[in-house]
């Protein structure tokens, strides 16, 4: 079974907060490791500074873009290149992008649908964005998918699950994820993670408290018990089949 992770990103409302760092040394203590940043919100020169910060702390690094125009992701594409980032999420031209990745060791994932506005909104039916999924997924040099589940109209658990489905490389949903039921039901669904920003750094995800620590304590708490819940689930069927 695919690991679940938790990405943490020091973003709010799709873009790199100013106090970024800061809130790092916070996720890092915390034991959260796997770390990620938008290409908007912060000049390159602290964006390098962010990177080697969590670099050398042991996490991997993300870079999620949020341009829409193909000139915009390009750049965003040569920052991340120029960073050295281990995952590139969202963007939405692939056939741009995957020459320019070739020859790096950064993992390409993609916004599949029709992504419109900022912050990102994903716009069409389900059987459309099953179909884009399916289309980015076949192209060798994507590595998974960047699914904007919870910005989208309709049943977000359906959708969750039918993409996950679909598609035999790796999901992540990403964007306005605030509650334990959201992230159940990407566990659910099949997604190998998520991401949280806005929710964490403004104190809205039940926790004991606001403070950014209890936050992100929340949320891993969350991720193991499902994953405890996962490994019940895999031992019942391995005593089943004995």
């Amino acid at each position: 079974m695919r690991p679940f992770d938790f990405i943490f990103m020091l973003t709010r409302n799709d873009r790199t907060v100013a106090d970024a760092a800061t809130h790092a040394q916070t996720a890092l203590r915390a034991g959260i490791r796997h770390i990620g940043f938008k290409d908007v919100g912060l000049p390159f020169d602290a964006l390098a500074d962010l990177h080697r910060q969590l670099r050398e702390a042991g996490a991997d690094t993300y870079l999620e873009v949020v341009s829409l125009d193909r000139e915009s992701e390009i750049r965003s594409v040569e920052a991340a290149i120029d960073l050295g980032v281990d995952y590139l999420l969202g963007g939405t031209h692939a056939e741009d992008v995957l020459p320019l990745l070739e020859g790096t060791a950064i993992r390409y994932y993609p916004f599949p649908g029709r992504i419109v506005g900022h912050p990102s909104i994903l716009e069409g039916g389900e059987a459309e964005i099953v179909d884009s999924a399916v289309a980015l997924a076949s192209h060798p040099g994507v590595s998974g998918l960047d699914l904007l589940a919870y910005r989208s109209a309709g049943d977000v658990p359906s959708l969750i699950a039918a993409v996950c489905k679909s598609v035999s490389k790796p999901v992540i949903v990403a964007g306005s994820v605030d509650r334990p039921d959201q992230i159940a039901a990407i566990h659910h669904g099949g997604a190998a993670g998520f991401t949280v920003g806005t929710s964490a750094l403004d104190g809205r995800f039940p926790a004991k408290g606001a403070m950014l620590q209890q936050q992100l304590e929340a949320i891993s708490a969350c991720v193991l018990s499902l994953a405890g819940q996962r490994r019940q689930q895999r031992d019942r069927v391995h005593r089943q089949e004995t």
